[in-house]
């Protein structure tokens, strides 16, 4: 059977942080914990949102990792408890949202968070009681504002998935306003992030024609725009559609991702100082190579499709030019260059195949497989 579920509010358009204490009188919200980091404290966003909140009672958390903890959400929890707020605003990226649906599962259920991780049976655990939280972007990365997972470091230095529909935030307020001053290799990451959910979740295997096509859409309104979006921060037109692919991203990813996250998320485990989307970018052109040989894709012509989106000759050009295109973008050339080494391939091939996106790949990788991958990501 196959499970198909569009759930979230968007208030999407320049200017709509301005929407945000209106979002937050729907959900039922009156005290709020923003959740949030300290760049974006120091450009200036948060600002905007709290002037956005003229009269209300607010408690803020900016100190969110780049990759999100369960020491910040613990902290994070423990204001929010003080403070007696009654819902959370995410204003940051993909880690500052993850960090606020932490916090939305540690400040209404008991135990450690480990025991609502997705691997270790726990989606089932997070019931409604969560707290209520609206999504404020400031990346067109990883969509997490659309999305029911966050991706959270526990304590055992696992880096894992957690996962349900009480966790898609009430309300998206996607407002392409405030990423206009990302600097270009965020820009570039983040936006390499928003490609890679499009592509990986239109090569998963799952039936889902909703999400196969927004993320069809999603990579070629991505693709067409990351080079203007990183070569001018200020392009309004590259920054609406780098925004936009990375919310269809999400939307679409509800049908499953692949090895590319299963790597880079265990590998983001290992090192907790490398970025995600980055990380993505590099795994792939290995790990689409990999799944060409999958029956489902060849039979829908799945890597034919993403080519004439991305306006390719043919599927065998698309590992090529997505490493002409982090050239092009300024991204590491390898793993290498980020520092991995291969005597960490054991743990991060670990990793790999005991995490959530696994068994959502096309073809189902083994331990060879994935140290191939890792190798030619080098």
């Amino acid at each position: 059977m196959a499970l198909i579920y569009y759930v979230t509010q968007v208030q999407f358009e320049f200017g709509a942080i301005q929407l945000l204490q209106a979002e937050c009188q729907r959900s039922g919200i009156s005290r709020p914990l923003i959740v949030t980091d300290a760049g974006v404290k120091a450009a200036g966003i948060l600002q905007k949102a709290l002037d956005a909140l003229t009269g209300m009672t607010v408690a803020v958390f900016d100190q969110t990792p780049s990759n999100p903890t369960e020491a910040a959400v613990r902290a994070a929890a423990a204001l929010y408890t003080q403070q007696q707020c009654d819902g959370l605003i995410a204003v940051g990226g993909g880690s500052s949202i993850d960090c606020a649906k932490g916090v939305a599962i540690a400040a209404t259920h008991t135990g450690p968070l480990s025991h609502y991780a997705t691997i270790e049976g726990g989606s089932a655990r997070i019931t409604e009681r969560v707290a209520p939280l609206i999504a404020v972007p400031t990346t067109a990365g990883t969509g997490s504002e659309v999305a029911r997972g966050a991706i959270l470091i526990v304590d055992d230095h696992r880096k894992l998935g957690f996962h349900s529909w009480h966790l898609v935030p009430k309300t998206a307020i996607c407002d392409p306003e405030l990423t206009l001053g990302l600097p270009p290799l965020l820009t570039a990451a983040t936006g390499m992030d928003a490609i890679a959910h499009c592509m990986e979740t239109f090569m998963a295997p799952a039936f889902n024609p909703p999400a196969d096509g927004i993320a069809l859409d999603g990579l070629a309104r991505g693709w067409a725009h990351i080079e203007r979006a990183t070569r001018n921060g200020a392009d309004r037109e590259a920054r609406l559609n780098m925004m936009s692919a990375s919310m269809q991203g999400a939307m679409a990813f509800q049908k499953g991702l692949g090895c590319v996250h299963s790597l880079s998320h265990s590998l983001g485990g290992v090192n907790p100082r490398l970025h995600h989307g980055t990380l993505n970018a590099l795994f792939l052109p290995a790990v689409i190579a990999f799944n060409a040989a999958a029956e489902s894709l060849q039979k829908e012509k799945r890597l034919a499709r993403m080519a004439h989106a991305m306006g390719l000759d043919s599927a065998s050009d698309i590992g090529q030019a997505i490493q002409a295109m982090n050239t092009r973008l300024c991204l590491p050339t390898g793993l290498a260059a980020m520092g991995v080494t291969e005597d960490q391939f054991e743990a991060i091939i670990a990793g790999a195949m005991a995490d959530h996106c696994h068994k959502t790949n096309p073809r189902i990788a083994t331990a060879d497989d994935y140290r191939q991958m890792l190798s030619q990501a080098m």
